[in-house]
C-alpha cells in the first residue's frame, strides 16, 4: 500500500517517476490565466490567518460546505475567520474522491509543511501552525509566488480598469511578471439595456468624452485595448455560454448601437448581432497586436436566482451547460482565418463531451505560421481534476499533437493555488510513463522528458512571446 501524498504521489511506474521528478518538478511557473487581485501583490499583502487566505472568495469549498450541510453565515456570512475554518476542517474529511482532498492537503504540504491530514481532531494545531507561519515576511502574498517559482501572471481585467496596480508592480521591479488581461464581456452585454448603458457611461468617464454612436464606442474601446497593451498586456479573454456568430451589417450594429443608447431593449436577434460584431473587433484587435485570445465556452451561470440576488456572482451557483459549440465557433474562426486575421487562440469547454469537438475544431485552423497556433485548453473549472485533465489531454493526444500544448493554469483567486500545476504534471507524467512501460512509446526519456517540460514551461513562454 502507497502512503497518502507521498513524494510519488499519482506516479505510478518508474518511468512516470523519473519523468516528473528529474524532468517536471523543477520547471517554473507560468499562470497565463487567473483571477488572482494585482492591488494585493501590489501591496505585498499578508493575510492575518489561514481561513483568510484559504476561504475568502472560494467558492469551491463553500459548495462543498453547503453540501455538507454547513449553514451559509460559515461560508459568505458573519461568523468569525476560526469558525468559518472550523467549519471547512470538518468538512474536509467528507471530500474524498473530490479534488478538493487532495489540493487541501497538497497546499499544507507545500506551502506550510503540513503533513498532517486535516479533520477536526487535527485543526486547530495545523490552523495555529499555517497562521503563524502567514505572519512572517516569506508568506507575503510575494513570497508565496516565489516560493511556487511562479514567473508570470497574467490577471484578468475589464477593459475600464486603471491597471494602477500592474504599474505599482512594474515600478517596484517585482521579480514575478504580472500582466494584465483584457476581458471585455461585460463590453458587449446587452441583455440588460440598463445596465450596458451605465458600462458605457463609465467608459465615457474613463476616455475623457461622450460615446453617441458606435463609431465612437469601439474608438473608446480601441483605446482601452491598446493602453493594456502598453501595460505589458499579450492576451484577451471571454468567458461565454458559446461563441456569437450571427451574419450582421456595420449599419446594423450602429443601428443597434443607437437603439440601445436611447434605452430600448433589443429582440434576441438584435442582441446576438450586436455581440458577434463586438468579438470580431475584439478579436481583429488581438490579431494586430500579436495577442492570444481565449474563450472560455459552456458555463451555465448563476442558476439559484435567490442566491444570486443575496450574494450575487462568483459565489458558488454555476454548472456545466449544455450549449451547442460546433458551428458557430467554426463560423466565427473561419470569418476570421479568411481574411487573415485569426489571432492564436485558446479554446476551452466545460463540458466534457466537447473535448474531441474541441480537439479536432483546432486543427481546421492551425495554419503552419506558429506552432500550436490554435490551441485546446487544459481543463477548466469543474473538469480541472484528474479524470477531466486525463480526458482533455488524451483527447488532444489523439486528435491533436499534446507536444505542442500549452499547459496548465491555476484560473483562480487564491495565492495557494499554484500546487494545481504540480498537480496536472503529476497526472501528465503519469499518462506518458505508463505508456513507455506499456510499450506504446519508445524508453526514450530525453526526449519525453523534454516534452514534458516544452508542456510545463517552455511552449507556454515561447507562444506567449514571454
Amino acid at each position: 500500500m502507497k502512503n497518502f501524498l507521498d513524494d510519488n504521489f499519482l506516479l505510478q511506474t518508474e518511468t512516470a517517476r523519473t519523468l516528473f521528478h528529474e524532468y517536471a518538478k523543477q520547471m517554473p511557473i507560468i499562470d497565463y490565466h487567473c483571477h488572482l487581485p494585482p492591488d494585493q501583490i501590489a501591496e505585498d499583502k499578508s493575510f492575518e490567518n489561514l481561513a483568510q487566505i484559504w476561504l475568502y472568495g472560494d467558492h469551491y469549498k463553500w459548495r462543498a460546505m453547503r453540501t455538507n450541510g454547513i449553514n451559509e453565515a460559515y461560508c459568505t456570512g458573519d461568523k468569525s475567520d476560526y469558525e468559518k475554518y472550523e467549519q471547512w476542517a470538518a468538512t474536509v474529511p467528507y471530500t474524498m474522491r473530490n479534488p478538493l482532498y487532495h489540493w487541501t492537503h497538497l497546499e499544507l504540504q507545500r506551502y506550510f509543511g503540513v503533513n498532517e491530514v486535516l479533520n477536526p481532531s487535527t485543526a486547530k494545531d495545523i490552523y495555529e501552525k499555517c497562521t503563524a507561519l502567514l505572519q512572517t515576511p516569506e508568506y507575503s502574498v510575494r513570497g508565496l509566488l516565489n516560493k511556487m517559482n511562479v514567473k508570470v501572471v497574467c490577471t484578468t481585467d475589464d477593459p475600464l480598469d486603471s491597471l494602477e496596480y500592474h504599474q505599482k508592480i512594474k515600478e517596484d521591479g517585482v521579480e514575478v511578471k504580472v500582466l494584465p488581461t483584457f476581458r471585455p464581456d461585460k463590453a458587449m452585454a446587452v441583455e440588460n439595456v440598463a445596465n450596458f448603458v451605465t458600462y458605457v457611461g463609465k467608459l465615457e468617464a474613463v476616455v475623457g468624452r461622450s460615446l453617441s454612436t458606435l463609431e465612437e464606442y469601439l474608438g473608446a474601446l480601441k483605446e482601452r485595448h491598446d493602453f493594456f497593451a502598453e501595460m505589458g498586456g499579450k492576451l484577451s479573454d471571454h468567458g461565454l455560454e458559446q461563441i456569437y456568430a450571427e451574419d450582421y451589417t456595420e449599419d446594423e450594429i450602429a443601428a443597434i448601437f443607437l437603439k440601445i443608447k436611447g434605452g430600448s431593449e433589443l429582440t434576441l436577434e438584435e442582441q446576438l448581432k450586436f455581440k458577434s460584431a463586438m468579438l470580431i473587433h475584439f478579436a481583429i484587435w488581438d490579431w494586430e497586436k500579436g495577442w492570444t485570445q481565449q474563450f472560455h465556452l459552456g458555463a451555465l451561470r448563476n442558476n439559484n436566482l435567490r442566491a444570486m440576488r443575496e450574494l450575487g456572482p462568483d459565489t458558488g451557483w454555476d454548472s456545466i451547460g449544455d450549449f451547442d459549440q460546433g458551428r458557430a465557433l467554426s463560423k466565427f474562426l473561419g470569418k476570421l482565418d479568411e481574411n487573415n486575421q485569426l489571432a492564436k487562440t485558446i479554446l476551452y469547454n466545460l463540458n466534457p463531451r466537447d473535448n474531441e469537438l474541441m480537439a479536432t475544431m483546432i486543427g481546421n485552423f492551425n495554419d503552419g505560421s506558429v506552432a500550436g497556433k490554435i490551441q485546446f485548453g487544459s481543463g477548466w473549472w469543474f473538469l480541472d481534476q484528474k479524470d477531466g485533465m486525463e480526458k482533455q489531454i488524451n483527447a488532444l493526444s489523439n486528435l491533436g499533437l499534446l507536444s505542442r500544448f500549452v499547459g496548465m493554469l491555476t484560473d483562480s483567486r487564491s495565492f495557494l493555488s499554484f500546487p494545481r500545476h504540480e498537480y496536472f504534471r503529476r497526472i501528465l507524467c503519469n499518462i506518458l510513463g505508463n505508456d513507455v512501460e506499456n510499450g506504446e512509446l519508445p524508453n526514450d526519456i530525453p526526449w519525453i522528458g523534454k516534452m514534458v517540460q516544452d508542456i510545463c514551461y517552455n511552449n507556454a513562454k515561447e507562444y506567449f512571446g514571454f
